[in-house]
Protein backbone atom coordinates (compact mmCIF):
# COMPACT_ATOMS: atom_id res chain seq x y z
CA UNK A 1 0.00 0.00 0.00
CA UNK A 2 1.39 3.34 -1.09
CA UNK A 3 1.51 6.17 1.38
CA UNK A 4 1.05 9.81 0.42
CA UNK A 5 3.83 12.14 1.37
CA UNK A 6 3.20 14.39 4.28
CA UNK A 7 2.54 18.11 3.77
CA UNK A 8 6.07 18.92 4.86
CA UNK A 9 7.51 16.58 2.25
CA UNK A 10 5.20 17.98 -0.42
CA UNK A 11 6.37 21.52 0.36
CA UNK A 12 9.97 20.44 0.04
CA UNK A 13 9.26 18.74 -3.30
CA UNK A 14 7.66 21.87 -4.80
CA UNK A 15 10.20 24.41 -3.55
CA UNK A 16 12.84 23.93 -6.30
CA UNK A 17 10.28 24.49 -9.12
CA UNK A 18 9.05 27.68 -7.43
CA UNK A 19 12.59 28.98 -7.04
CA UNK A 20 13.32 28.15 -10.71
CA UNK A 21 10.28 30.14 -11.84
CA UNK A 22 11.37 33.14 -9.76
CA UNK A 23 14.88 32.99 -11.26
CA UNK A 24 13.40 32.83 -14.79
CA UNK A 25 11.27 35.89 -14.12
CA UNK A 26 14.38 37.84 -13.16
CA UNK A 27 16.23 36.87 -16.36
CA UNK A 28 13.26 37.82 -18.56
CA UNK A 29 13.04 41.22 -16.88
CA UNK A 30 16.77 41.81 -17.41
CA UNK A 31 16.56 40.83 -21.10
CA UNK A 32 13.49 43.04 -21.57
CA UNK A 33 15.33 46.01 -20.07
CA UNK A 34 18.30 45.44 -22.39
CA UNK A 35 15.94 45.27 -25.40
CA UNK A 36 14.20 48.49 -24.34
CA UNK A 37 17.53 50.31 -24.05
CA UNK A 38 18.62 49.01 -27.48
CA UNK A 39 15.31 50.06 -29.07
CA UNK A 40 15.54 53.50 -27.44
CA UNK A 41 19.06 54.05 -28.78
CA UNK A 42 17.98 52.88 -32.26
CA UNK A 43 15.01 55.26 -32.19
CA UNK A 44 17.20 58.19 -31.15
CA UNK A 45 19.72 57.42 -33.91
CA UNK A 46 16.94 57.18 -36.51
CA UNK A 47 15.39 60.44 -35.32
CA UNK A 48 18.77 62.20 -35.51
CA UNK A 49 19.37 60.81 -39.01
CA UNK A 50 15.96 61.97 -40.27
CA UNK A 51 16.41 65.43 -38.72
CA UNK A 52 19.84 65.81 -40.32
CA UNK A 53 18.47 64.71 -43.71
CA UNK A 54 15.65 67.25 -43.50
CA UNK A 55 18.08 70.04 -42.59
CA UNK A 56 20.43 69.14 -45.45
CA UNK A 57 17.54 69.01 -47.93
CA UNK A 58 16.27 72.37 -46.68
CA UNK A 59 19.71 73.97 -46.99
CA UNK A 60 20.12 72.62 -50.52
CA UNK A 61 16.73 74.06 -51.41
CA UNK A 62 17.72 77.49 -50.08
CA UNK A 63 21.03 77.29 -51.97
CA UNK A 64 19.31 76.43 -55.24
CA UNK A 65 16.77 79.21 -54.71
CA UNK A 66 19.56 81.71 -54.10
CA UNK A 67 21.42 80.59 -57.22
CA UNK A 68 18.27 80.92 -59.31
CA UNK A 69 17.66 84.41 -57.91
CA UNK A 70 21.15 85.37 -59.08
CA UNK A 71 19.80 85.30 -62.64
CA UNK A 72 17.79 88.41 -61.79
CA UNK A 73 21.03 90.22 -61.00
CA UNK A 74 22.61 89.11 -64.27
CA UNK A 75 19.56 90.27 -66.23
CA UNK A 76 19.41 93.63 -64.44
CA UNK A 77 23.10 94.24 -65.19
CA UNK A 78 22.62 93.26 -68.84
CA UNK A 79 19.66 95.61 -69.17
CA UNK A 80 21.76 98.45 -67.72
CA UNK A 81 24.67 97.74 -70.08
CA UNK A 82 22.67 97.77 -73.31
CA UNK A 83 21.37 101.31 -72.78
CA UNK A 84 24.73 102.86 -71.92
CA UNK A 85 26.89 104.75 -74.41
CA UNK A 86 30.61 104.31 -74.98
CA UNK A 87 31.51 107.41 -72.93
CA UNK A 88 29.66 106.05 -69.91
CA UNK A 89 31.27 102.62 -70.14
CA UNK A 90 34.77 104.06 -70.52
CA UNK A 91 34.89 105.40 -66.94
CA UNK A 92 33.93 104.02 -63.55
CA UNK A 93 30.28 104.69 -62.87
CA UNK A 94 27.82 104.49 -60.06
CA UNK A 95 28.31 101.76 -57.47
CA UNK A 96 28.15 98.60 -59.48
CA UNK A 97 30.32 99.44 -62.49
CA UNK A 98 34.11 99.42 -62.87
CA UNK A 99 35.72 100.10 -66.24
CA UNK A 100 38.70 97.81 -65.53
CA UNK A 101 39.03 94.14 -64.79
CA UNK A 102 40.21 94.69 -61.18
CA UNK A 103 42.69 91.85 -60.69
CA UNK A 104 42.16 91.98 -56.91
CA UNK A 105 38.40 91.40 -57.11
CA UNK A 106 37.22 88.66 -54.77
CA UNK A 107 33.44 88.16 -54.44
CA UNK A 108 33.80 86.79 -50.90
CA UNK A 109 35.62 89.87 -49.56
CA UNK A 110 34.12 92.54 -51.83
CA UNK A 111 32.07 95.25 -50.06
CA UNK A 112 28.69 94.49 -51.59
CA UNK A 113 26.84 96.90 -49.31
CA UNK A 114 28.44 100.07 -50.69
CA UNK A 115 30.14 99.17 -53.99
CA UNK A 116 27.45 97.16 -55.77
CA UNK A 117 24.07 97.90 -57.34
CA UNK A 118 21.15 96.46 -55.38
CA UNK A 119 18.43 94.82 -57.46
CA UNK A 120 16.01 94.14 -54.62
CA UNK A 121 14.56 91.30 -52.57
CA UNK A 122 12.44 88.58 -54.17
CA UNK A 123 9.50 86.65 -52.74
CA UNK A 124 11.82 84.01 -51.28
CA UNK A 125 13.66 86.58 -49.14
CA UNK A 126 16.75 86.61 -51.38
CA UNK A 127 18.50 89.98 -51.71
CA UNK A 128 20.28 90.37 -55.06
CA UNK A 129 23.03 92.82 -56.07
CA UNK A 130 25.56 92.96 -58.88
CA UNK A 131 28.89 94.42 -59.97
CA UNK A 132 30.03 94.86 -63.60
CA UNK A 133 33.67 94.91 -64.69
CA UNK A 134 34.74 96.02 -68.14
CA UNK A 135 37.50 93.57 -69.03
CA UNK A 136 40.12 96.20 -69.79
CA UNK A 137 43.33 96.94 -67.93
CA UNK A 138 42.89 100.71 -67.48
CA UNK A 139 39.89 102.82 -66.55
CA UNK A 140 39.13 105.98 -68.48
CA UNK A 141 40.60 104.82 -71.79
CA UNK A 142 38.80 103.54 -74.87
CA UNK A 143 39.29 99.93 -75.87
CA UNK A 144 41.62 100.85 -78.77
CA UNK A 145 43.68 103.46 -76.92
CA UNK A 146 47.49 103.05 -76.81
CA UNK A 147 48.70 100.89 -73.89
CA UNK A 148 45.12 99.73 -73.25
CA UNK A 149 44.57 96.01 -72.98
CA UNK A 150 41.06 94.62 -73.32
CA UNK A 151 39.49 91.24 -73.75
CA UNK A 152 37.61 91.64 -77.01
CA UNK A 153 35.84 89.70 -79.72
CA UNK A 154 35.71 90.73 -83.36
CA UNK A 155 32.63 89.84 -85.34
CA UNK A 156 32.86 89.80 -89.10
CA UNK A 157 29.71 89.45 -91.12
CA UNK A 158 29.45 87.75 -94.46
CA UNK A 159 30.06 90.15 -97.32
CA UNK A 160 27.31 90.86 -99.77
CA UNK A 161 26.75 92.77 -102.98
CA UNK A 162 23.74 94.68 -101.73
CA UNK A 163 24.12 98.27 -100.70
CA UNK A 164 23.51 99.58 -97.20
CA UNK A 165 25.27 99.71 -93.89
CA UNK A 166 24.42 96.16 -92.96
CA UNK A 167 23.18 93.08 -94.68
CA UNK A 168 21.90 90.01 -92.90
CA UNK A 169 22.11 89.44 -89.18
CA UNK A 170 25.68 90.72 -88.64
CA UNK A 171 27.51 93.88 -89.73
CA UNK A 172 29.32 93.67 -93.06
CA UNK A 173 32.52 95.13 -91.64
CA UNK A 174 34.33 93.72 -88.61
CA UNK A 175 33.32 95.28 -85.30
CA UNK A 176 35.28 94.82 -82.08
CA UNK A 177 33.31 94.34 -78.88
CA UNK A 178 34.67 94.50 -75.33
CA UNK A 179 33.76 91.77 -72.89
CA UNK A 180 32.06 92.59 -69.58
CA UNK A 181 32.03 90.38 -66.52
CA UNK A 182 28.90 90.48 -64.36
CA UNK A 183 29.01 89.07 -60.85
CA UNK A 184 25.71 88.73 -59.01
CA UNK A 185 25.49 88.03 -55.29
CA UNK A 186 22.41 86.63 -53.60
CA UNK A 187 22.01 86.67 -49.81
CA UNK A 188 19.10 84.60 -48.57
CA UNK A 189 17.58 82.95 -45.50
CA UNK A 190 19.71 80.78 -43.17
CA UNK A 191 22.81 82.82 -44.09
CA UNK A 192 22.69 81.47 -47.65
CA UNK A 193 25.08 83.28 -50.00
CA UNK A 194 25.40 82.47 -53.70
CA UNK A 195 27.52 83.99 -56.47
CA UNK A 196 26.73 83.82 -60.18
CA UNK A 197 28.99 85.14 -62.93
CA UNK A 198 28.38 85.77 -66.62
CA UNK A 199 30.56 87.23 -69.35
CA UNK A 200 28.97 89.03 -72.27
CA UNK A 201 29.80 91.61 -74.93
Amino acid sequence: MMRCPSPVVRARLHRPASLLRRAQRGVVLFIALIMLVAMTLTGLALSHSVTTSVLVAGNLGFQQGATSSGDAGIEAARAWLVVQGGDTLRVDGLPGYLSNWDTTFNPATFNWATNATAVGTDAGGNTVSYIIHRLCSTSGLTANAPLQQCVTVQLTGATGTKGGASYGSLPLTGVTYVYYRITARTAGPRNTVSYVQAILY
